[in-house]
């Protein structure tokens, strides 16, 4: 017979790459942690995880055996909720641009933590470019991310990007060549940028980059240089810009899961973010 919290472990060895980071979500040592593991491949009489200096990572056993677990936890959590009505727990990694999540989680979080207050929250914050690959390692179990059209399928929210500055009509609009604050080329906001700039013959440079809101937000604030945002993330302290500047493009927001049979606890916060963040 298999145990229940032996698969739990596997599953989240599996997540994070190494025994060492999941022994600390799990409370227990490295060595027991790794213990188990050799326990479970026992169990199966496979090899489930190659060990390195740098982690570990799913053989093709491994791998066979992370879905079939996933799943099992899932129903596990269902049956047990149903029959004991007992309150949700576990562990959820939330994915989310940082635009977003000083937009939206404050709210989005607040009221799911005082519903579910059992359930351990994981945040990574990042460009929607680094959130999906994360996704696929199975290294989040959720993202918010962006979308170039809000059209596209999935979309939950719809948002429009902005020019931003530290006054509504800032003396470097008259600069000859306009400096822009932007995040890296492989974000939709550098190309929408690009494009809006480009399509009216705009001569403009990006003076200043950053991977950081906070750094953009700084860059703005000094009046040294133009940059965009989503129109719910601009500061009090900030202006939007719209004269003598091209229209910015709208975008949509999805929330993207990485497994397609997720825990009980992630589905219930993907079903309150969907339900939530279109009314914010």
């Amino acid at each position: 017979m298999l145990d229940i919290a032996l698969l739990k472990n596997f599953v989240i060895v599996a997540q994070t790459g190494s025994i060492s980071l999941a022994a600390q979500q799990v409370g227990r040592t490295q060595s027991a942690l790794s213990m188990q593991m050799h326990r479970l491949e026992d169990q199966m009489g496979k090899l489930l995880l190659h060990r390195t200096g740098a982690g570990v990572r799913l053989t093709a056993a491994g791998e066979k055996l992370l879905v079939h677990a996933e799943a099992l936890l899932a129903q596990h959590d269902e049956m047990l909720m149903d029959m004991t009505g007992a309150a949700l727990s576990g562990s959820i990694s939330l994915g989310c641009t940082e635009d977003y999540a000083s937009a939206f989680l404050p709210q989005l979080l607040g009221s799911f933590c005082e519903r579910y207050p059992d359930i351990d929250l994981r945040l990574v914050c990042a460009p929607s470019t680094d959130l999906r690959p994360q996704l696929q390692q199975r290294l989040l179990d959720m993202a918010l991310v962006s979308l170039p059209s809000p059209l596209a399928e999935g979309v939950i929210r719809e948002e429009h990007l902005v020019w931003v500055a530290n006054e509504a009509a800032p003396s470097i609009l008259t600069a000859p060549i306009l400096p822009l604050a932007l995040p890296t080329p492989s974000t939709i906001d550098y190309r929408a940028a690009c494009t809006a700039m480009e399509a009216i013959n705009r001569r403009y440079r990006v003076a200043y980059a950053s991977n950081s809101l906070a750094g953009l937000l700084a860059i703005a604030r000094s009046g040294h240089a133009i940059s965009v945002l989503t129109q719910s993330a601009v500061p009090q302290d900030l202006h939007v810009v719209s004269d003598a500047l091209p229209a910015l493009p709208a975008i949509g927001i999805t929330l993207e899961m990485a497994d397609q049979r997720p825990s009980a606890a992630a589905v219930a916060l993907a079903e309150h973010v969907r339900a939530t963040l279109p009314q914010l």
